[in-house]
């Protein structure tokens, strides 16, 4: 082997790697004859003076590309044996194997050089310390990343080649076969024809990927398998989110062949560590599209509007989707104070208001406010209701001729555009081609003429396109004045749902704004149409929740009025006898009675006539227990009343005491016996 003489004991003493790696598992299963090749390095490590139990083979790497270090574990633990300085020398079939980046050799050949490790494959051995060995190891290195180059070059251009002739095979969703002549056409199992049919149809219907899925829920969903022992297997499991939205996103439902739609993007992180992510290019920018290629489930124009739908629920981008809740303007109704979008907030009683999102960010204004949703739901639907009749009806249908005329004039202009243009490139072509070889001097400017042509011709057809993209004509006008006539009876029909009403709210309307102002007590609302008018409406705010639980006005003035001389059963028996009630609406009783006076510090009327007392003062003035005066107004002994607050009136005088004196000290019981005055003592 050439160089065999730069092998010396100090790099047989240390650890030999013998390092294995192919691109593909399809390499390593088909190319067997490379494997073994790459196994046999352990053998020409034994011939080269290194004793077997110094041998490592790593083979960790096998199937996994070398274009970058990004999921090649053995590389990585070749790389921290080779900083610890364990290693002698790396042994691999040839310069390659060992990575396909310039960046990862020639830092592979610097840590080398650093610990005095050798790289050793089918052309000799290489001593890094060597200039002469570094700099054809770096003309190797460059040679293997151009390889890569031009091999992925030319597989993509045949690729795009075959792509192009829409004649690409790639794995077809589900629902879809090659037949015997390689043809894409529909899936002939039924069984499968028709979960792809109700998966669009349950779209039209719920206006979400998720819906779809509720729809298919305890009902089982195709996929075909492709690769693995099941290739070419129908198997069945359950619609999941994203397999809806795969089926939903894809063009070639629609009848169209597209080659392009996901591209490969880098992110190198903070550590360096590269990661490479596949991300879904807009439509606009695939590279290569079909139409009618092959049958389609949906049209084109179906899947135009299933990707506008799609992309007005996407949450995350900004969007905001109708909801099932009650608020009919969540989602399009917005602050006139900071600009911020306005959130919906339901209360415990179901009730919702709309607020503004600012609040909760600390970055309000002064005049950032919040509403009750049903007064301006209210307010909005019936400026809905007056816009959609009959005559309003007849203005806008005759508005949406006109345009539709206008968008079938474009689409006329640009096509005849395009054909002016294939018209000029096809004869620059014949231009080019009529003129003679060897005047190079003509051949150059007919052929900046010819691409000039070609260039105006792409541009021609991408205009075509756009204008042939553009939204479906509106209805006919029956239909729209059939719906304008019944839009009351419909809207608030029991059937028609919340998010219904949303979406109908948002065919004409744009959005709401809640506008700024001082006034507490009403509120202003913008509306800005679709056509681009815009109304306001003034409307009288709901009271809050502690003005609808206030005392009414005319019941605080009575109980004023009255309290101080009336008893709480009197003023429930009169306020009831007036209807008059709570501000929530229930009749008064005592307990409201009794808050009124305490809220509004109205007086009790006195609950002692002249002349009465309580027990308290009856049972200190007999300087006797309270018990005992209880006792003998129970039997009867001692007269008494209920009065104000329930509470006992005992008339009272000096002959009612006198009596009641004797009553108790000529009783039978000794405890109820009143003491008797001491005497003042004697001198």
């Amino acid at each position: 082997m050439n160089g065999e003489h730069k092998i010396t004991t100090s790099h047989r003493r240390r650890v030999a790697l013998v390092y294995l790696r192919q691109s593909t598992l399809m390499q390593v299963r088909e190319h067997t004859e490379s494997t073994l090749r790459q196994y046999a390095l352990r053998d020409t490590a034994v011939a080269l003076g290194w004793s077997t139990t110094d041998i490592e083979v790593i083979d960790t790497d096998l199937g996994v590309s070398g274009a970058s270090t990004r999921g090649r574990e053995g590389y990585r633990h070749l790389m921290t044996r080779l900083c610890l300085g364990e290693v002698g020398a790396v042994f691999g079939l040839e310069i390659s194997r060992l990575g396909r980046s310039n960046a990862d050799l020639a830092r592979l050949a610097e840590l080398a050089r650093l610990t005095d490790t050798l790289l050793i494959d089918a052309d000799g051995v290489y001593d890094l310390s060597d200039f002469n060995d570094r700099l054809l190891l770096g003309l190797k290195s460059t040679m293997a990343s151009a390889e890569l180059h031009i091999m992925a070059g030319r597989l993509q251009a045949a690729k795009r080649a075959a792509a192009e002739r829409g004649e690409l095979r790639t794995p077809l969703p589900v629902g879809y076969i090659y037949d015997d002549e390689g043809a894409q056409v529909i899936d002939p199992d039924e069984e499968v024809q028709g979960a792809i049919r109700d998966v669009f149809a349950a779209f039209a219907q719920t206006g979400s990927a998720f819906g779809v899925m509720t729809t298919f829920t305890g009902r089982r969903f195709p996929l075909r398998a492709f690769g693995g022992a099941w290739a070419g297997q129908l198997r069945w499991g359950p619609l999941t989110h994203a397999r809806a939205s795969s089926v939903l996103k894809n063009p070639a439902y629609a009848g169209v062949y597209v080659f392009g739609r996901y591209t490969s993007r880098t992110k190198v992180d903070p550590d360096g560590t590269v990661h490479a992510h596949t991300v879904r290019l807009p439509r606009e920018k695939w590279p290569i599209v079909i139409p009618d290629h092959h049958p389609g489930y949906i049209t084109w124009a179906d899947y135009l509007a299933i990707e506008a739908k799609l992309a007005a629920n996407t949450t995350n981008a900004g969007a905001r989707p109708p909801r099932e809740g009650l608020a009919l303007c969540q989602g399009i109704i917005y602050c006139g104070s900071c600009g911020r979008a306005m959130g919906t907030r339901y209360h415990q009683n179901g009730a919702g208001a709309y607020e503004c999102l600012s609040r909760r960010q600390a970055e309000h204004t002064r005049t950032c406010r919040s509403i009750q949703a049903a007064a301006v739901d209210a307010a909005v639907a019936c400026a809905l209701l007056d816009a959609v009749t009959p005559a309003q009806i007849a203005v806008a249908l005759d508005a949406a001729g006109e345009i539709t005329d206008r968008r079938h004039r474009s689409i006329r202009a640009a096509e005849l555009a395009a054909e002016r243009a294939r018209y000029d490139a096809d004869r620059a072509e014949r231009a080019f081609h009529a003129a003679e070889p060897d005047n190079r001097l003509v051949a150059r400017s007919l052929e900046n003429r010819w691409e000039a042509k070609l260039a105006a011709l792409a541009d021609a057809d991408a205009a075509l396109t756009a204008a042939r993209d553009t939204l479906p004509p509106p209805p006919d006008q029956d239909t729209l004045r059939t719906l304008a006539a019944d839009l009351p009876g419909l809207w608030h029909a029991e059937t028609t749902s919340d998010r219904d009403r949303k979406r109908l709210l948002r065919t004409l309307i744009s959005d709401v704004t809640l506008l700024p102002g001082t006034d507490w007590d009403t509120a202003t609302i913008g509306i800005r149409w679709h056509t681009g008018a815009t109304d306001q409406i003034r409307l009288t705010r709901p009271p809050n929740a502690a003005a609808t639980r206030k005392t009414p006005a005319d019941v605080l003035a009575l109980i004023r009025k009255l309290g101080p001389t009336t008893s709480n059963d009197d003023l429930v028996a009169l306020l009831a006898a007036r209807g008059l009630t709570t501000g929530e609406g229930q009749p008064y009783d005592l307990t409201a009675i009794r808050w009124v006076r305490w809220t509004y510090k109205i007086p009790c009327p006195p609950a002692y006539h002249d002349g009465e007392r309580s027990v308290t003062e009856v049972a200190a003035d007999l300087r006797c227990n309270p018990g005992s005066v209880y006792y003998y107004i129970n039997r009867g002994s001692l007269a008494a009343r209920r009065g104000a607050g329930n509470r006992l009136c005992i008339p009272w005088s000096p002959q009612i005491k006198a009596d009641f004196v004797h009553l108790i000290n000529t009783s039978g019981r000794l405890e109820a016996r009143l003491p008797q005055p001491v005497a003042a003592p004697t001198a």
